[in-house]
């Protein structure tokens, strides 16, 4: 029976070694296409002008003569394209789509210049296209213009594309919508944002960064290793409480700092937050195989809840720009939904450890074995995006930065005290199952 458990335990660590690596791949940088869009609100009319690249439209075939397009006789194929366009950029009012009353396109060059403000735009996709404009095949633009009827200027108006949703996150949105009353605002979405509200409303917007705090921990493999690490030497729901209640302290604070941008700027702090991460997977891990004592666990647990707020603030700070005026509402939302999307996972993950503690890998050597796992997945990930790290360009500290730096030295000396209080209010002890000492695993 010990040789049937041997066996299976190493099958287990060849089999994580060999799919660890793929995962470790993370965070690239794509080259995107870009659809250029107005949307403005005029009385009894919305109005949506959109510049979209020649080469999205594969199932439109304009007229070509050698490499060039026949401007002339492209009047067929703009209307199918003006067609595809209205079918896949989708106006909402009041959560009910509006179909076009009025469209118009036309053909530009990639050098034009129209499409810097709305007014520009209009005027442009309302001028004819002179007969001998050279246009080459798969270079410019189909600009069109969308005039739609709506009951009231004071509705809430969602966009959602469904335009070459095969590119995925490749093909963006740029959206500058101007309102009936109020102040303009620019948002970049793609095929995968779904319907975005242009005006939110307070409850409407925490009700999506609720959802968006809770799908960015849930699919955050790093963020769900390091509660795995956090949770495997934990005997009871006591000790758990308190050890995430100080994760959660820590990671709101940073993520709460870094939205109203009190974060280190430079190409050189994103991939050093990323490198972090995964060394605190590592370092708890480790810890995890030669024995926890409570109380560094409970402060290194705090200190490693700083940098994954920071983790957490980039996944935020993309999708800001769909809070509209709502932006501390949907702050606030955001990290509700990490801690709903952190209890859901907990609530998974702890009857699953559970039953690996009892039937798959018992007593202490199957906790290390586990935690050998987890910190050889981390270290490929530590190692590679230290690599990218090491590439970047450090800057030079100035009065900005050394007053950002005072802000997060006061911050952490006031965590500091809080994570004191919350050892005290709750105790854990060898009594309770926790050793304050090196004293390993429960069998």
């Amino acid at each position: 029976m010990k040789n049937r458990s041997l066996r299976f335990a190493l099958a287990l660590v060849a089999a994580w070694v060999a799919l660890s690596t793929p995962l470790a791949a993370a965070h690239e940088f794509k080259l995107d296409a870009l659809i250029n869009t107005f949307v403005k609100i005029d009385g009894n009319e919305a109005h949506v002008v959109l510049r979209t690249p020649l080469y999205l439209f594969k199932f439109v075939r304009f007229p070509v003569r050698n490499v060039e397009i026949d401007v002339p006789g492209s009047g067929p194929a703009l209307e199918r394209a003006t067609e595809a366009l209205a079918r896949e950029i989708v106006l909402y009012a009041d959560g009910r789509a509006l179909a076009p009353v009025q469209s118009r396109s036309r053909l530009s060059l990639p050098s034009d210049k129209s499409f810097e403000s709305y007014s520009d735009a209009v005027r442009h996709v309302a001028a004819p296209v002179a007969p001998d404009t050279q246009i080459y095949i798969d270079q410019g633009y189909v600009d069109t213009h969308l005039t739609y009827r709506i009951d009231s200027p004071n509705a809430v108006f969602s966009l959602r594309s469904n335009a070459a949703r095969e590119l995925g996150d490749y093909l963006k949105l740029s959206v500058r919508y101007e309102p009936f009353e109020g102040t303009s605002r620019a948002l970049i979405m793609t095929s995968q944002s779904g319907s975005v509200d242009l005006n939110p409303t307070w409850y409407g917007a925490a009700a999506g960064f609720v959802t968006l705090g809770m799908m960015h921990i849930l699919t955050g493999f790093d963020h769900l290793l390091f509660l795995l690490c956090l949770v495997i030497p934990l005997r009871n729901w006591r000790q758990v409480l308190a050890i995430v209640t100080i994760f959660t302290v820590a990671h709101s604070f940073t993520l709460i700092g870094a939205a109203f941008g009190l974060a280190p700027t430079g190409m050189w702090f994103p991939p050093f937050v990323e490198t972090m991460i995964a060394a605190s997977i590592v370092y708890m891990a480790l810890e995890n195989i030669i024995g926890v004592d409570i109380v560094r666990r409970v402060l290194l647990t705090g200190l490693f809840g700083l940098v994954h707020g920071f983790g957490f603030s980039y996944g935020l700070q993309e999708s800001l720009q769909f809070a509209g005026s709502h932006l501390v509402v949907s702050l606030f939302a955001f990290n509700l939904g990490i801690e709903l999307g952190q209890v859901l996972a907990l609530a998974v993950m702890m009857p699953l450890l559970l039953l690996v503690k009892r039937y798959v890998l018992r007593g202490r050597v199957g906790m290390i074995i586990l935690s050998a796992l987890v910190a050889q997945t981390a270290w490929s990930w530590m190692l590679e995006r230290g690599e990218l790290l090491w590439k970047q360009q450090w800057p030079r500290p100035g009065l900005a930065d050394v007053a950002t730096a005072a802000f997060w030295v006061a911050g952490l000396m006031l965590a500091a005290m809080g994570v004191r209080y919350l050892i005290r209010r709750l105790p854990m002890n060898v009594n309770s199952g926790m050793p304050r000492t090196r004293e390993g695993f429960a069998d």
